[in-house]
């Protein structure tokens, strides 16, 4: 008998089967983790809220604190949003489209939020505006309020939200380089006529999806807030810290109807950040072409 005859025979694997085998247990393991980790909490916020029927639900949002807490939110929102859209905008251009000392510093100061818990950026403005800090006393004796009142929140808000703006758009007119504006400025193009005419529209949806990102964490901000508020109920009192009090009094209802309103404006957030990523992808895609 030849050496080949006594060769043992070996069962070859299709490697398309391994394939799609890792790839269904992946799936699962990540549908189980969504469920478990996502699905079920949020709907647990919803049966809560609406355990008591509609009218008590509607009856919690309307009350005088609820309806306070939900209007300081978006308040402070539209304050900090356009605040890091503005900065978002000048730190992008000034970082994708010249180069001057100090630039990665400035990439790690915009980062910076990122690395530092909320908390700790609350109580620096703590530290800043107290009546033991310098700027404190001297704000009061003006008639400004910075601690315990709204322009503290706003602070505290920009602080934590202001990397995502521009966190989105530096890779993106990074990669967008300089070509555009160069030969619109050859064109005789004014700087704003530049701007409005070749940046904005290449950069439109990653700034919009920035926006977007910056909006959810604004609503949503707990630690710096908490901080700088003071937690006056019905004055100083955002809707994640209303959530809070309401829990700690063991008013179950209010605190889910609240939170559940909370969790729709993350949930609208979530679709408008889909529709742009779909749009955002398509302008790539035609942009290629």
């Amino acid at each position: 008998m030849s050496d080949l005859a006594r060769t043992p025979k070996v069962a070859f694997r299709n490697p398309a089967d391994e394939g799609r085998t890792t790839k269904i247990v992946l799936l699962l393991l990540s549908l189980a983790f969504l469920v478990f980790f996502l699905f079920l909490p949020l709907l647990s916020v919803f049966v809560e809220a609406l355990r008591e029927g509609w009218e008590t639900y509607f009856e919690a949002l309307a009350e005088p604190d609820a309806w306070a807490a939900i209007r300081l939110t978006l308040l402070v929102a539209a304050i900090a949003v356009p605040l890091n859209l503005v900065f978002g905008l000048c730190a992008s251009w000034a970082i994708a489209k010249f180069e001057f000392k100090g630039k990665a510093f400035l990439i790690t100061l915009i980062d910076l939020p990122f690395s530092i818990s909320p908390v700790i950026s609350g109580l620096v403005y703590v530290l800043l505006f107290g009546s033991g800090s310098l700027l404190g006393p001297l704000l009061k004796s003006w008639g400004v309020e910075i601690l315990f009142a709204v322009p503290g929140i706003v602070l505290a808000t920009v602080f934590v939200t202001f990397p995502f703006v521009a966190r989105e758009l530096i890779p993106l007119m990074q990669d967008q380089g300089s070509g555009d504006e160069e030969a619109a400025l050859s064109l005789g193009a004014s700087g704003w006529q530049t701007f409005r005419y070749v940046t904005l529209p290449n950069i439109k949806w990653g700034l919009l999806y920035g926006v977007l990102l910056c909006n959810a964490r604004a609503m949503g901000e707990f630690g710096a807030v908490s901080v700088v508020s003071g937690r006056i109920r019905g004055l100083t009192n955002t809707m994640p810290l209303h959530v809070e009090i309401l829990y700690n009094e063991y008013n179950m209802v209010a605190a889910f109807a609240v939170a559940s309103l909370l969790a729709l404006l993350a949930l609208v957030t979530l679709a408008l950040k889909t529709l742009l990523e779909l749009q955002f992808g398509a302008g790539n895609a035609g942009g290629r072409h």
